[in-house]
């Protein structure tokens, strides 16, 4: 199986909302680290056996799929060090139930003639002995991470029953100095492609429903200004340039729409404008601010306002109408994210100057702090919802995180050189 993998590549969205509604390094590349803490209540013991050939390799693709797993907060490691296994061989399930293993993944890795690399693992499920089938990847030394997500989404299917998501993409913003970078990462953190470079802000990355376009906010022209950004091809396209303030992207879910926050009538309301740009429509009309749309999969966009005298998420149609106030706790709710089932609200919230993750049940209406840091900022589903990334600022360094939705494992991506911000986490591979 041939893999395509093929990539070309602000002031603060915190700052920037505060102001409005009060009105409101380059990263380390390549470098296999991800640091994981918590313990889940329920996490399935697996051992993954080096692959026969990896020492060789360029990439350790047993350390990553096992990183990817814990990661994932359903997996606990058992040492499997030592193992000369392979796809071909039938392990003694009774050695690996002696070491509580529920499962083992076993596999090799050989360099092809063509300069490739042929992948190849199978997996066990130790308790019953069976053969959970596997799969084979012949990749190009620059894919081969992406070859170690795979195994990873397949095992994580497997033994879980739900996608996995480790062959996703993320997109985040880096200040260096006075310059300016929007990155695209493996879920990870790893393998960082430059999109874009600025002596400007950058600001309000968000991906397309495809995976195949980012949309934010350039201050290149001194003003704010919208764009979509081709990821493959590095092409990019003017959405919104209008009078004042052009802010805060959403894509909606057929990605023919984008939902923006422009100030060309006065102050900062809610548009929606054509994914090709052309004239906006004015969603709603409000005497407060409102900024920081998001769609739901059922087509609602969710937003920050302070019509209510507060900072406050509230939600609308698509086509408009009464917007419905959601946040009720505080006086400062801000970066409204929907997981992909549209049951679970992610937020940022300010309580005693600490801005704090949160997770809402939106039937309940009960919300969680999840973090025991002070600055994080704009959490993002994985598209299993599964897992939210958010940065956030830990012994004085920017960093960006991983968590499960009850907090339980927290996971330090890669990437945190400079001042890291603003991640958004794409959509599911096609």
């Amino acid at each position: 199986m041939m893999l395509d993998h093929s990539l070309s590549p602000r002031p603060s969205r915190r700052d920037l909302i505060a102001a409005g509604l009060a009105l409101g390094s380059l990263p380390a590349l390549a470098q296999f680290r991800v640091e994981i803490t918590g313990v889940g209540l329920t996490q399935l013991p697996i051992a993954i056996a080096p692959l026969r050939g990896e020492e060789a390799a360029p990439q350790k693709i047993s350390r990553i799929v096992l990183a990817d797993l814990e990661r994932s907060g359903r997996f606990v490691g058992i040492d499997a060090s030592g193992a000369t296994l392979d796809e071909a061989s039938r392990p003694d399930l009774s050695l690996w139930r002696e070491r509580k293993a529920d499962a083992l993944s076993v596999g090799s890795i050989t360099a092809l003639a063509d300069g490739r690399f042929d992948t190849r693992f199978r997996l066990w499920d130790v308790v019953r002995g069976e053969d959970l089938s596997g799969q084979s990847y012949a990749v190009t030394r620059a894919d081969l991470r992406l070859a170690a997500h795979r195994i990873s989404d397949y095992i994580y299917e497997k033994l879980t029953g739900e996608r996995g998501v480790f062959s996703t993409r993320i997109a985040y913003i880096t200040k260096v100095g006075s310059r300016y970078s929007l990155w695209v990462a493996d879920a990870d953190g790893e393998n960082a492609q430059s999109a874009l470079s600025s002596p400007e802000p950058i600001i309000s990355p968000a991906w397309s429903p495809s995976g195949t376009q980012l949309a934010y906010v350039s201050f290149e022209s001194r003003k704010p200004v919208v764009y979509v950004h081709d990821i493959a091809s590095g092409r990019r396209r003017l959405i919104a340039n209008f009078r004042g303030s052009n802010s805060a992207p959403a894509w909606s879910p057929d990605g023919r729409t984008l939902a923006v926050t422009l100030s060309r009538d006065g102050g900062s309301q809610l548009y929606t404008i054509s994914a090709n740009g052309g004239e906006a429509t004015r969603l709603m009309q409000s005497a407060g601010i409102d900024t920081e749309p998001t769609y739901a999969s059922d087509g609602r966009i969710y937003f920050v306002s302070d019509r209510g005298g507060s900072p406050q998420i509230y939600r609308v149609a698509a086509s408009g109408g009464a917007a419905e106030r959601v946040t009720f706790q505080g006086n400062y709710n801000i970066s409204p994210s929907v997981s992909p089932d549209g049951q679970t609200l992610a937020y940022i919230t300010r309580s005693g100057g600490a801005f704090k993750l949160q997770v809402m049940d939106l039937k309940s209406h009960t919300s969680t702090s999840i973090t025991d840091t002070s600055a994080d900022e704009r959490p993002s589903f994985a598209p299993n919802g599964k897992l939210i990334v958010y940065a956030t600022r830990n012994q004085g360094k920017e960093m960006l995180m991983t968590t499960t939705l009850d907090g339980k494992i927290k996971a330090r991506l890669a990437g945190q050189g400079g001042d890291i911000r603003e991640p958004a986490w794409g959509p599911f591979q096609k």
